[in-house]
């Protein structure tokens, strides 16, 4: 039975994951990416690898006779309830935590990291407790499907990706020379592999080695808020026969837990694109961004390795932003603290310090006048990973956009900082890599 914490720190409990049954399906053909990072054509491949994908339960395809009744999440609470009755899910017999390891490149290296974890349940908390910390904004429509989803499934399919600090001792306590229970490559070629571990004495080391740690959300925002909203909406609704405190399932959400300090902890940047606007001039922009930075101009034929490299060197001495078009490029640096400081007004320097705010207060609020909400309904933006993606589509001779904006990642001094003093940055600032692949391990709550 899961206890109450008596303290506001980490609380960590196994469980009995349901897992697919590798006799029955392909596990490479079955395990998706995070639902956020499935586009159109990577949601048909999935449905084209098998008919037990799990994309029908966490992002399946809509359908015009969709209603109240029969919908999106109906057919993912029936498929996830078929696939348990027919064994293609089956859940483990004994009570356990899972190592995870994630052996990669980065993109654009040859060189290996494998990065480690564990999966177990951790107990959902307000942020207000201070035991779990968030460093990014959330968006409302992300959210209500989410919910609608969890509702409807009763069910935890992809991780929660959460750090926590500490020297290495939690990976040593998980090493495990057996073979793993799941070895698995995804489409980018990262090797995960899990072994499940019951052993009580190394979880309850575990569990002990946790109870002192807060947690930073990495990935997950949304569906953690989500789980914090129905967690909510069962206590209600359980009031009058509810279990004992902090028991329920639903007080609990699975999670990954990497330790922050990690060598293998990458940050990958997220370029910006802005498109539509119905009047763009790249000289007005450069004149207009003088306001906020030094600004040069490069190479307009530069590349993504070029630009990516002019942005690491440029970094070193502060935040620095290229700025592209399809017939110039500026690298923007040295911002000028007298323009700035009435743009910047409720932040605190640690956030007045990140690329990423700056390039949203400055150049696209100030110099582009894209409102607050219009960024966050991506009205006249959109995210892209790569540096050569990011030029391409500007340059594109179809291309509707009008400018990239092109950063430097994060460093995760910033992103503890930012976190641990309650504040956030803007949505899509950090771009943990690898993603931790959905449908490993999966927690029903019932």
């Amino acid at each position: 039975m899961l206890l109450q914490s008596k303290l506001l720190m980490a609380d960590i409990h196994p469980f009995r994951a349901f897992r697919y049954d590798p006799q029955q399906v392909s596990l490479s053909q079955v395990v998706t990416q995070p639902y956020d990072k499935i586009n159109p054509a990577r949601q048909e491949q999935y449905y084209a690898a098998s008919p037990h994908n799990l994309v029908r339960i966490i992002l399946g395809r809509r359908e015009e006779k969709d209603d109240s009744r029969e919908n999106v999440y109906s057919r993912a609470a029936s498929y996830f309830r078929g696939w348990r009755e027919q064994g293609i899910l089956r859940q483990d017999a004994l009570p356990s935590i899972y190592a995870y390891s994630q052996r990669f490149a980065p993109p654009g290296s040859a060189s290996e990291l494998e990065r480690l974890g564990f999966i177990a349940l951790g107990r959902i908390e307000d942020y207000s407790d201070g035991v779990v910390y968030r460093h990014e904004q959330t968006l409302a429509k992300p959210k209500a499907d989410r919910l609608d989803l969890l509702r409807a499934t009763r069910g935890h399919f992809g991780q929660l990706f959460m750090l926590y600090e500490d020297s290495g001792q939690i990976d040593s306590l998980l090493a495990n020379p057996a073979d793993p229970v799941i070895s698995v490559k995804d489409e980018y070629g990262v090797l995960h592999r899990v072994w499940q571990v019951s052993d009580q004495d190394v979880i309850h080391a575990v569990q002990s080695a946790m109870s002192d740690k807060k947690l930073i959300i990495a990935d997950g925002h949304h569906r953690y808020e989500t789980a914090l909203t129905y967690r909510n909406e069962r206590r209600a609704a359980d009031s009058s026969a509810a279990p004992p405190p902090g028991t329920a399932p639903y007080e609990f959400a699975m999670m990954t837990f990497v330790n922050m300090n990690s060598p293998a902890l990458l940050i990958l940047p997220t370029h910006r694109i802005v498109h539509g606007l119905e009047s763009f001039s790249e000289e007005e922009f450069r004149n207009a961004a003088r306001a906020f930075f030094d600004v040069e101009d490069v190479d307009p034929s530069l590349d993504g390795p070029r630009a990516t490299a002019i942005l690491r060197e440029c970094g070193r001495a502060g935040a620095s932003i290229l700025a592209v078009t399809a017939n110039r490029a500026f690298l923007l640096h040295h911002p000028n603290p007298n323009s700035t400081a009435p743009v910047f007004a409720g932040l605190s320097m640690r956030q007045q310090g990140l690329d990423v705010v700056q390039l949203h207060k400055c150049l696209l609020e100030r110099v582009l006048n894209l409102s607050e909400e219009s960024i966050r309904n991506q009205q006249n933006l959109s995210y892209v990973r790569d540096a050569s993606e990011a030029l391409s589509q500007v340059r594109g001779p179809n291309s509707r956009a009008n400018i990239a904006f092109l950063m430097n990642p994060c460093r995760m001094s910033q992103v503890r900082d930012i976190a641990f003093a309650g504040e956030v940055m803007p949505q899509k600032s950090t771009d943990f890599y690898p993603k931790l692949l959905s449908g490993l391990t999966i927690y029903a709550l019932d």
